[in-house]
């Protein structure tokens, strides 16, 4: 079965991102599942000899390397789990690429730092390489660098999720599915025979307040993820204007069925129209180096009236940061709402917070710019 609006945008995904989980391609034992892999890649290739453009965010290195190594649990220091990663790693693209020869397909290993995703010119270059391998007939296969960046095996980007999330809106992708060993999400609890899967959701808030249950109940201890970092992920893709499936990387021809527009998983769909790409590099992917916090009339005027943000309405200056620095918008609470890049500098906005436009040159020497954070530069988090 299937719906209109899911034909529409499936139909309309000529470039996907899929994020498979350590649950989906890891055995009962914890070692990597040969036969999964196999079959992901099988789908995989056939979406790509369809004319679509595919990229995967894999997790599984770390539980290759457990098994490799004959460990029976994760290590809890950074070290072991370092060299877990680097073994695992070679061993998860090789079997990758062992199943997508067959399909005259390579599996391009690419492998990304938050560093990589914060730096403007960095990001660009991903995005670059990226482009490049789908114009080559690879399969981008990527993962966190988790061998050489401890950072992300202390939750940086999150069990992947985050780092499939930022992908997506890098490559302006329509579609990201998101596989675990979940159907999708639920209307209740899990356990109750009567709760059933939520098809569609069209107010991400809602599901996140009503419907929404962790089913992840496997007590399979390999991988860092569970609900809450997929409802983050789904929150930045679909904040940018693109759609997210969540659904069962076992099931399978999972990914085939769910491009076809079948009623597979839960479908959560755009809050907007698509953000650019430069908004989405400032909303999510760039770390803010500093905070604002901002009286109730800014609130509104930049949240409601897509104005931009002037010196008299910041209250309170956070951080060291400097021109160009993207900084964080925050409400009265200190509830961040948007994101934005900074036309003055942490010292200067600590002398003209407050203030009128009309009085930034007689306090500063110089007034080069009305607006302390321009509406072309600032974007709404959702």
């Amino acid at each position: 079965m299937s719906n209109p609006l899911r034909q529409q945008i499936t139909s309309a995904a000529e470039l996907v991102v899929v994020k498979v989980g350590t649950r989906v391609l890891a055995t009962a034992g914890g070692t990597l599942d040969d036969q999964r892999v196999a079959n992901i890649a099988g789908q995989l290739a056939r979406i790509s000899h369809a004319g679509r453009r595919v990229a995967l965010v894999s997790s599984g290195a770390v539980g290759a390397g457990l098994a490799r190594l004959k460990l029976s649990q994760r290590p809890t220091d950074l070290a072991s789990l370092q060299a877990a990663a680097a073994i695992g790693q070679s061993l998860l693209i090789e079997s990758y690429n062992r199943a997508l020869e067959p399909h005259g397909l390579n599996a391009a290993q690419v492998l990304l730092t938050a560093d990589d995703l914060q730096d403007r010119k960095r990001y660009l270059n991903v995005r670059n390489a990226l482009t490049a391998l789908f114009q080559s007939g690879a399969i981008p296969i990527i993962n966190e660098n988790d061998t050489v960046s401890v950072e992300e095996l202390q939750l940086s980007f999150g069990d992947n999720d985050r780092l499939a999330a930022l992908v997506t809106n890098l490559l302006r992708a329509p579609l990201l599915v998101l596989l675990s060993d979940i159907d999708g999400l639920y209307d209740g609890d899990p356990n109750d025979p009567a709760t059933q899967i939520v098809s569609l959701v069209t107010d991400l808030n809602d599901a996140q307040e009503q419907l929404v249950h962790d089913a992840s109940a496997s007590g399979l201890e390999l991988s860092r993820g569970g609900m809450a970092s997929k409802l983050q992920a789904v929150q930045i893709v679909t904040s940018a204007g693109e759609n997210v499936v969540i659904a069962n990387g076992r099931r399978p021809n999972v990914l085939e069925e769910i491009l076809s527009g079948a009623d597979v998983g839960t479908l959560i769909v755009a809050e907007g129209p698509a953000v650019d790409s430069r908004k989405r590099w400032i909303g999510w992917s760039a770390q803010p180096t500093g905070k604002l916090k901002l009286d109730e009339g800014a609130c509104q005027a930049i949240g409601q009236r897509g104005r931009s943000l002037l010196a008299v309405g910041v209250v309170d200056v956070e951080g060291d940061f400097s021109k160009g620095d993207v900084v964080s918008l925050s409400d009265s609470a200190g509830q961040e709402f948007a994101r934005g890049l900074t036309n003055y500098s942490a010292p200067e906005l600590q002398t003209i917070a407050g203030q009128a436009t009309e009085r930034i040159a007689e306090l500063l020497g110089h007034c080069p710019y009305d607006e302390v954070v321009h509406r072309n530069n600032l974007v709404l988090l959702g």
